[in-house]
């Protein structure tokens, strides 16, 4: 029998005990073995709960138990999380986690001591909630030279985003309607400035790269400034607005997190709501995308489940990963090439002629001039763009 301890009983750790205890018949046929959870470390105590009985508050009773042989850490944060996720591994205990801050700080030197130690550290469920697009960049994309990820890497934007394309209201009234239904926090700032979603594509990065693509390295752009004018603008021309977090090849790789606009054809137009999508593009297989819940306790608690599967199956076995701790210096995001939407006043229309000569000229409202570059370097358009007076947004064209 496998034993397994959780540590954290919030949302994603309830969740997890629940998919082993609710899936144990499935697991065991998948696995060959029974998995059962033995500890459940948390400060607080859960009287009535039915899982009361497994709740410890000392690490230490975990990490001592030769037992358990898979730690799941659900907590959130880097400290203590890190210290216990370090120990266990020490100890010789696999550990999966759901901790992208954790995975996107610390996954290399993790990664590093699990292989020291004869265990293995995984964490399917750091990126994409439910989708598995760690694994299989891992195993099936393994053969790939992988050129470009494009991700809605965030539900709480994504939500909000749809909502305000679909219904036509303001974002402070869709970010707080978010925040009463639980997809948004108290204090959104991670999830709507794009730091969330910029977590999430370093470490795609890095197992694209296989070396160390760094959160702080990566240009975030936030929703805060999307309006209600430039979906109107979106839907006259069948595009939606997006915030996607990209990686991309193109003398080194060069990353960044913003709204585009995204053409109809292109796979992430529509991907709504709560949902996430990554598109991936590599050198031989050319486009896949993964897509599915991007949040939610079960979704979430469904890839930490599938990560104690995987390592409950290859006890002694090094699992792949290749994600090296040498730091990579990323390309600069502005020489990368794409179209840009540009709104601004109609005395600008002789300046933007001028200036950028073809374009493609959007006509709704009187009092604005708006249109669409041809395809340039980011470098090119602030030089362009510098010359305009009376510049109201840009937003970045994906086709």
């Amino acid at each position: 029998m496998i034993k397994v301890a959780v540590l954290g009983y919030g949302t994603v750790g309830s969740g997890v005990v629940q998919v082993l205890q609710d899936n144990a018949d499935v697991i065991r046929a998948r696995v060959g073995e029974d998995i059962e959870v033995k500890y459940i470390l948390d400060l607080r105590d859960f009287p009535g709960d039915k899982n009361e009985g497994l709740v410890v508050h000392d690490f230490n009773i975990i990490l001592d138990d030769p037992e358990v042989n898979i730690v799941c850490e659900t907590m959130g944060g880097v400290h203590p999380a890190y210290d216990f996720s370090m120990s266990a591994l020490k100890a010789g205990k696999c550990v999966c986690t759901s901790n992208k801050e954790l995975v996107e700080n610390h996954g290399p030197e993790l990664i590093a001591t699990a292989r020291a130690n004869g265990c293995n550290y995984l964490f399917e469920a750091a990126v994409g909630g439910g989708i598995p697009i760690i694994r299989a960049m891992n195993t099936s994309l393994a053969q790939e030279k992988i050129v470009k990820i494009m991700g809605i890497l965030n539900g709480t934007t994504n939500y909000i985003l749809t909502k305000m394309a679909k219904d036509g209201v303001s974002y402070e009234t869709v970010l707080k309607e978010a925040q009463e239904l639980g997809y948004a926090e108290r204090n959104p700032e991670a999830d709507v400035e794009g730091h969330d979603a910029g977590r999430k594509i370093a470490i795609l990065a890095s197992l694209m790269t296989g070396k160390t693509v760094k959160f702080a390295d990566i240009s975030t752009e936030g929703i805060t400034k999307i309006n209600n004018r430039d979906f109107e603008y979106a839907r006259k021309m069948g595009k939606s607005i997006k915030l996607i977090a990209v990686a991309e090849c193109h003398d080194g790789v060069a990353c960044i997190v913003a709204p585009f606009m995204i053409g109809a054809d292109h796979p992430l137009n529509g991907v709504n709501g709560v949902f996430n999508a990554v598109h991936v593009t590599g050198n031989m297989l050319g486009d896949a995308m993964f897509y599915g819940q991007g949040a939610g306790k079960l979704a979430t608690a469904s890839a930490v489940v599938a990560d104690v599967v995987d390592m409950a199956r290859n006890m002694g076995r090094e699992l792949p990963c290749v994600w090296d701790e040498e730091k990579l210096e990323l390309a600069d995001y502005k020489k990368l090439v794409k179209r840009f939407f540009v709104r601004a006043t109609v005395k600008s229309r002789g300046e933007v002629l001028n200036t950028f000569g073809s374009i493609d000229e959007v006509d709704l409202f009187d009092e604005e001039f708006a249109f669409i570059t041809s395809h340039m370097s980011e470098h090119d358009f602030d030089k362009k763009i510098a010359n305009i007076k009376g510049v109201i947004k840009t937003i970045r064209v994906e086709d």
